[in-house]
């Protein structure tokens, strides 16, 4: 009787929706004095589904809540373009 459990409770584990991680590169600004950043932060899947609109919606909350204007969300994309922009976004990776 175990053993049939143990499978029915795997499959249900293994048959769920997949969480695809997302992610948008982005600029803001703070004024007085002006400063700019570029940076990346995950976002919702449906955002990587929906386009940068959606993006933008959810990082200006939480870059204003930071003090910082969000300007553009440049693109959304997956796990496989974090290394290139790792660099470029500095103290600003995955921060907001």
């Amino acid at each position: 009787m175990t053993r049939p459990l143990l499978t029915v409770a795997l499959l249900l584990a293994l048959g769920g929706p997949a969480s695809a991680d997302c992610f948008a590169d982005y600029k803001a600004k703070q004024d007085d004095p002006l400063r700019l950043h570029y940076g990346v932060a995950q976002v919702s899947d449906s955002a990587c589904a929906n386009g940068k609109a959606e993006a933008e919606a959810e990082l200006s909350p939480r870059l204003a809540a930071g003090g910082w204007t969000l300007l553009n969300v440049l693109s959304v994309f997956g796990p496989e373009g974090l290394g290139e922009r790792k660099a470029s976004a500095g103290d600003y990776f995955l921060r907001y």
